[in-house]
């Protein structure tokens, strides 16, 4: 299992030495390294990410607000500080370790690993269709309760979240990509490289097309199967 991670930093010399560290471990994957915790929320806007590691002493955000606006989101949090005094805090946020700088690599390895196996041992996709995401839009972070949800449209770098209580559709910079890694593939299918449906709210089809309303989807060839299957099981049960 190779897990995504991040590095938040606004010291260069640390951030060198963690992305030393992270080349030297073969399960992790390096995704991006930050000088501060408002860059990376722009980098897991747009990526999958399974690990942050994240100083916590940083201007305009710090890395305990920072992660206090990922309890809701399966990444696992590493702190590495140069501040004992912030321990305790840190359990609050269900932070996997904290490592006091100077940081040797067996400390890094070993907290690594252990979230590793925390990540293996639980699921890595939203498996309620009761749960819900959290998506910026207009420098805010807006809920959206996934049995809400009808469809997302992609469209270039951003998505537009369709549910049943909003008019407007919700629009996020996220990648299709990595919204279908997050949710459930018992409730949410990718039909087209453009679109994502909730399989609960799909009523009619016509024409290899799903219909929600005045609004016709079109079915790909690259996942007509696997929807044909959908059909011939779920739906027409």
């Amino acid at each position: 299992m190779i897990l995504s991670c991040i590095l938040i930093d606004d010291e260069p010399l640390a951030l060198d030495l963690m992305e030393t560290y992270v080349k030297s471990t073969p399960f992790l994957k390096l995704v991006a390294k930050c000088n501060s915790a408002i860059a990376a929320i722009e980098i897991i806007e747009k990526e999958t990410v399974d690990l942050i590691f994240t100083d916590i002493q940083m201007p305009n955000l710090s890395g305990m607000e920072f992660s206090k606006l990922l309890l809701n989101k399966p990444t696992k949090i590493i702190f590495t500080t140069a501040f004992e005094e912030f321990a305790l805090e840190s359990y609050k946020v269900n932070a996997i370790d904290y490592l006091v700088k100077p940081i040797s690599y067996a400390e890094f390895f070993a907290a690594a690993n252990k979230a590793k196996q925390q990540i293996l041992n639980q699921p890595n996709r939203v498996n309620s269709i009761d749960d819900y995401i959290f998506v910026k839009s207009d420098y805010k972070l807006l809920r959206i309760n996934l049995k809400d949800l009808i469809y997302v449209e992609g469209l270039k770098d951003y998505l537009k979240f369709y549910t049943v209580n909003s008019e407007k559709p919700i629009l996020t910079l996220k990648s299709m990509k990595s919204l279908e890694e997050e949710l459930s593939e018992k409730h949410f299918m990718r039909v087209h490289r453009s679109f994502i449906v909730n399989l609960n709210k799909i009523t009619t089809i016509e024409r290899n097309r799903i219909v929600f309303g005045d609004k016709y989807i079109p079915v790909s060839e690259k996942y007509k199967e696997r929807f044909q299957k959908f059909i011939n099981t779920d739906f027409s049960s």
